[in-house]
């Protein structure tokens, strides 16, 4: 599954704020690099967390961060001033605009203005031709939580509709045609085990559903997997019966985690038969963030048979971010 994904051109990952988009994008992205392909990552989120946990400055345009894999802040305001930029003829004009105290008044309030710019971005660099120097294999996009991102996919196809065959109306449909095409572009949805967080994810595929942009996969991020059941505690506490306050702390704990598996199971059932995409799970790594979970996800990631059977993996190791 995650083979075929990375064939697309685009792959959006969307899902709850604070469900591990952000890490899951650049794991991805990891094995992208591992495979030869040239990775991008757009990170949508104004304080440029990846880029801070990269240790490079948050920026605009593509900046090599690995062997094959660049990142950049994808931000509305700052693409339709570099579109604005190609259409708008004399610089003193174009800064007599952009100082203007109707064009500030225009970006903030018209509305889906920042998501359309932020979509057309994402098209301008997925149709970059073959023989391109900046082209990218593979664009991945660490969107903003569901309902924002919800409201920016759907705003192509409402300035389609609102602007008809006029040039504005005309890039609104082609973006609207990528986002359309499985093939070029695919979904990928994020959960946790988090009650609001399945309830948001069910909610989120149907509306992609509704809109004909069907996810291709969901991620069930920090999954804790069976380990033993509780036969398993109550044997080994029997061989431990001098053990004393410590026996007791070790089946306490033993139990808590018995119990987060049950419960994990239960989300990842509830989305199973709510939705009709696969579920890839990914486990739960306590203790461990930045660099260092980047490179254990993308391990983890690199270790399904969908990936490990695939012979452009099996010699692969990821490149070093």
């Amino acid at each position: 599954m995650l083979t075929e994904l990375l064939d697309c051109r685009v792959l959006i990952v969307l899902g709850k704020g604070g469900v591990g988009k952000t890490v899951l994008s650049a794991a991805i992205a990891r094995l992208a690099a591992a495979s030869g392909r040239r990775a991008l990552i757009m990170e949508t989120d104004a304080g440029a967390p990846l880029a801070s946990t990269l240790g490079v400055e948050a920026s605009f345009v593509p900046i090599d961060v690995a062997p094959n894999l660049s990142l950049m802040l994808l931000d509305g305001g700052h693409a339709l001033e570099e579109y604005l930029r190609l259409v708008v003829p004399g610089r003193m004009l174009l800064k007599a605009v952009f100082a203007s105290r109707v064009y500030q008044f225009f970006v903030q309030a018209a509305p889906g203005l920042r998501e359309l710019m932020m979509l057309g971005k994402i098209y301008y660099e997925a149709e970059r031709a073959p023989d391109d120097p900046n082209r990218h294999d593979l664009i991945i996009v660490d969107a903003p939580a569901s309902g924002q991102a919800l409201s920016m996919l759907k705003m192509p196809a409402a300035a389609h509709s609102t602007f008809g065959d006029s040039t504005v109306g005309k890039e609104s449909r082609n973006i609207s045609d990528l986002l359309h095409d499985r093939r070029r572009c695919a979904i990928l949805q994020v959960t946790t085990s988090d009650s609001l967080s399945v309830s948001e994810t069910i909610e989120t595929y149907a509306e992609l559903n509704r809109l004909g942009m069907p996810p291709s996969a969901i991620i069930y991020n920090r999954a804790t997997p069976f380990r033993f059941d509780a036969g398993d505690i109550s044997s080994l506490l029997g061989r431990m019966r001098a053990a004393g306050r410590h026996r007791d702390h070790l089946a306490e704990l033993a139990e808590a985690e018995r119990l987060s598996a049950g419960e994990s199971r239960k989300a990842a059932t509830r989305i199973r038969r709510a939705t009709h995409a696969p579920l890839i799970e990914v486990a739960e790594h306590g203790g461990i963030d930045g660099l260092d979970l980047i490179e254990r996800v993308a391990s983890d990631l690199a270790a399904l048979d969908s990936i490990a059977g695939s012979s452009r993996f099996r010699n692969a190791r990821p490149a070093a971010l």
